[in-house]
């Protein structure tokens, strides 16, 4: 027997509250993201195995030497299948972290001030005390370029972990991870976009900006179709891409375009919504069938058709993205760029000189001693100076575990390791 329909009775009961807009879609990135967290790990591992076994020349031949052209004529692009994962896909990712950022500026922790600047804090502290460590062990040494390695925190891993915690962990603890990895990429796009580019191409760069602006334009005349926001995009892509600046700036760039405010109002979408429950309701009314008459059916439609038009793009968009980032670009990223020979045959003393490097070890004491430090000492500092404040239901030794939780940089460490370093000694550090 079909049970009894719950039909709201208010606007209250419908209109969701401000932390309802925050949650909602942050529960469904929690939980994307520590699923692929785990299969991140996995990729990762598949990934060394393969590059130390009998099939390592496969790896080498698929990853790095197999070129894969797109376009056409003075449009084409000829890349090897790595640079078009790092390139573009990588791209993508960080369109949705764009995204992310945004939603967290309008809704989310970030919206608030004082709630915004414990995260922030903690961010700038974890990029700055790594990024100290790294400089102090590779001082004068030719490994120097690679201080920003140690900067970024990988949030699909740390998540990951985070989800084997369970409920023991309040979710204003996991916020506040998100948040800090959110801020945390941000500063390594302006890493990457200041430090790790060399030659710019002002015309190219010229270009795209004269798109994004277009694409804000459109953002304020009301155009909402997500798909003309990425057609364009894709162009702005390649114009940066063939700027020299790095292309997934790109994916960052179109985010801020992409519009974020809903064009039905709330009060008459929460007025309809009910109407359309009522009705639903009205041929349930003394009847025990478990199958739905053409009203309730008509019914249910319009109220899925109301709900697309109420959500925001920028949401719609984020939703669509999340579970394709989470499962393909981020494993094919891991697969892709953690193979690295560690030993074997001849390769004895190649191996010894890694374990050598000092671009190693700064690597590692930037991660699992800088990022702590940073993260929770300037935590602490924001607090003591009264322009933060600590996460709902969390105590200090929570924000002492998320600083270690962010010193798990694998996926944008690896990122910037690619840009940074020419030797491939420091590289396969």
């Amino acid at each position: 027997m079909a049970g009894p329909i719950d039909i709201p009775k208010s606007d209250h009961d419908l209109s969701p509250t401000t932390a309802d807009r925050l949650l909602s879609p942050f529960h469904r990135f929690m939980r994307f993201e520590a699923a692929g967290g785990v299969l991140l790990i996995l990729c990762a591992l598949s990934a060394m195995v393969w590059a130390n076994s009998g099939w390592a020349a496969s790896y080498n031949e698929l990853f790095y030497q197999n070129k894969v052209t797109v376009g056409f004529g003075d449009w084409a692009l000829s890349k090897p299948f790595i640079l078009w994962i790092n390139d573009l896909l990588m791209a993508v990712f960080f369109l949705l972290v764009g995204l992310e950022i945004k939603r967290e500026v309008l809704v989310g922790e970030l919206q608030s001030p004082r709630k915004a600047a414990l995260p922030i804090a903690a961010a700038i502290g974890g990029m700055a005390i790594p990024g100290l460590v790294y400089a102090l062990v590779n001082m004068g040494q030719g490994s120097m370029s690679g201080w920003g390695v140690p900067m970024a925190t990988d949030i699909a891993f740390a998540l990951g972990v985070l989800a084997l915690c369970g409920s023991r962990v309040p979710l204003s603890v996991r916020v506040f991870l998100t948040s800090l990895a959110i801020v945390d990429d941000l500063g390594a796009l302006l890493v990457i976009a200041v430090f790790y580019t060399e030659k710019i191409g002002v015309t190219y760069l010229g270009y795209a900006g004269g798109l994004l602006m277009l694409m804000a334009i459109l953002n304020a005349i009301g155009v909402r179709r997500v798909l003309v926001y990425m057609l364009l995009g894709l162009v702005v892509w390649y114009f940066v891409l063939k700027s020299g600046v790095h292309a997934t700036i790109a994916g960052l760039l179109v985010a801020m375009t992409i519009p974020a405010k809903t064009r039905v109002d709330q009060a008459r979408y929460s007025g309809f919504v009910r109407s359309m429950l009522e009705r639903f309701d009205a041929d349930s009314k003394g009847s025990e069938r478990t199958w739905t008459t053409g009203r309730q059916q008509s019914a249910v439609l319009a109220i899925e058709d109301a709900g697309h038009k109420v959500e925001t793009p920028v949401r719609r968009l984020e939703h669509s993205l999340i579970p394709w980032v989470a499962f393909l670009i981020l494993p094919v990223f891991a697969l892709a760029n953690a193979g690295v020979p560690v030993s074997g045959g001849g390769e004895d003393e190649a191996a010894a000189s890694v374990w050598s490097s000092r671009a190693l070890w700064g690597v590692v004491l930037g991660l699992l001693v800088g990022k702590p430090v940073g993260v929770f000492g300037f935590a602490w500092l924001a607090h003591k100076m009264g322009i933060g404040v600590l996460p709902e239901g969390a105590s200090w030794r929570h924000v002492f575990g998320a600083a270690w939780l962010s010193g798990i940089g694998f996926t944008m460490a690896l990122f910037i390791a690619n840009l940074a370093f020419q030797s491939e000694t420091d590289l396969d550090a």
